[in-house]
């Protein structure tokens, strides 16, 4: 193994981590069991989870019974899945090409990935095909410019917050979710806001990225990363961490 593909191995497993803490939070657990009641999903139908990521979705969907699918661009987040849900339909894709025939799905779920896309109306296009006439699709994401975060300069913060949402293809998609919707001709289109509140240390490591990435865009220094950076480990050692993060869960029905 080169040190490139270590590295990425390393950045894979350090995502997942995150992720993987992130997922057990009480928030985000009631969020996933919205979003499955808001697909419907039930025995005998079928449901395709886009950037499944290290697939608990999947597993959690095939116990209520339907056939979940899960895709994933990420060899390494697929490999990751695979030895945690040997049992699970996983396969490597991306949002655009979905390995699937015309209408084969009832379901169409993503979660934390239209932010990733650059062409996000090209993957509602390419959901529209995939699902059966009246299938049920639900989009569930964060706006990358309105994370909330107390600090001691809040100038600095909107400079990491907003540097760090540019670094993403879609920063603002989210609060996109309704429009596009409508736009690719899906009905009944509902949205919903989950304000996340975060007060210890678990989300830490989310705010450490925040102002690395800021730093790599070359929008903050070093100095004024590694200062802020500080500022939230000593918030968090003496419980006074806040992050607010509003999710959006967007559900529609594809035509009949």
């Amino acid at each position: 193994m080169n040190t490139e593909t270590q590295q990425k191995q390393r950045s894979t497993d350090q995502l997942i981590a995150l992720l993987d803490a992130a997922d057990r939070l009480p928030a985000a657990v009631e969020l996933r069991e919205l979003s499955y009641r808001l697909l419907g999903a039930g025995p005998h139908l079928s449901v395709v989870d886009v950037g499944c990521g290290a697939g608990r979705a999947v597993a959690e969907l095939a116990e209520r019974g339907p056939h979940a699918l899960g895709v994933d661009p990420d060899v390494r987040m697929i490999a990751a899945a695979r030895g945690r849900w040997p049992e699970a339909d996983l396969r490597i894709a991306g949002a655009y090409e979905l390995p699937l025939a015309d209408a084969s799905m009832d379901c169409y779920r993503a979660d934390k990935v239209f932010h990733e896309l650059a062409e996000p109306e090209r993957a509602l296009a390419e959901a529209r095909r995939v699902l059966t006439p009246g299938g049920r699709i639900v989009l569930i994401g964060q706006d990358w410019d309105t994370f909330v975060v107390d600090s001691d300069d809040p100038g600095l913060t909107r400079a990491i917050v907003h540097a760090r949402a540019d670094l993403i293809p879609g920063p603002r998609a989210a609060r996109r979710y309704r429009n596009l919707l409508l736009d690719a001709g899906f009905g009944g289109v509902t949205l919903e806001v989950h304000t996340g509140v975060f007060t210890g240390t678990q989300m830490l490591p989310a705010l450490v990225r925040l102002a690395e990435g800021a730093r790599s865009a070359g929008a903050v220094t070093a100095e004024q990363a590694d200062s802020w950076i500080g500022e939230q480990r000593a918030r968090a050692d003496v419980d006074r961490l806040f992050l607010a993060l509003p999710v959006f869960v967007a559900a529609a029905t594809a035509p009949g």
